[in-house]
């Protein structure tokens, strides 16, 4: 659960999970105009982010996902963080002020770092991605049948407990080898 902490973080003005959501527009903009024009808001994956997939996999495949999103973000200095954020402390030095070396990385987080894919927030969650793949997926049915928010909530809540997490990760991966692609021109 520390790991989805910030998404239920609330400022002010913003709540956790908006970054995300702000990402995953800019993800199905480059990689799915007409489905991000058609969309134009993405109020309707909140439920996606905030609880990681628990409600639109069953059990195992949300195990399945849960372990694939770990094990390709792995970065030893993630440990470092949680830690921090337990004891209270805000200020964490990574590696002692040393360069991380790629070979400590994930997969995912390597090709972030070769690719560019690094912003000043840090590298964008594979979450967003499996979002995108959703849509994506279902983008013939939201497309045609989806004439509001209401029917783009009701068409992903139907989905629910029968997508397929293989599936969904290997287009989340596509998707994400895409948008870099595309993201670096």
């Amino acid at each position: 659960m520390r790991r989805l902490r910030g998404n239920f973080r609330s400022t002010g003005r913003s709540v956790g999970v908006e970054a995300q959501l702000t990402h995953l527009s800019s993800i199905t903009q480059i990689i799915d105009p007409k489905l991000h024009q058609h969309l134009g808001d993405y109020l309707c994956a909140i439920r996606m982010l905030m609880v990681q997939f628990r409600r639109e996999f069953s059990f195992c495949d949300s195990l399945y996902l849960w372990e694939m999103m770990w094990a390709l973000e792995y970065d030893p200095d993630l440990f470092h963080v949680y830690e921090a954020h337990q004891c209270g402390s805000e200020k964490v030095e990574v590696s002692n002020g040393k360069p991380k070396s790629m070979s400590q990385c994930g997969k995912y987080e390597r090709q972030n770092m070769r690719n560019g894919g690094k912003s000043t927030e840090g590298p964008l969650p594979i979450s967003v991605f499996l979002v995108a793949s959703v849509l994506k997926d279902k983008s013939s049915k939201l497309m045609t049948e989806a004439r509001g928010l209401d029917d783009v909530v009701k068409i992903l809540n139907d989905m629910s407990g029968n997508l397929d997490a293989k599936k969904t990760c290997s287009g989340a991966i596509k998707i994400h080898k895409k948008y870099l692609r595309k993201a670096k021109k």
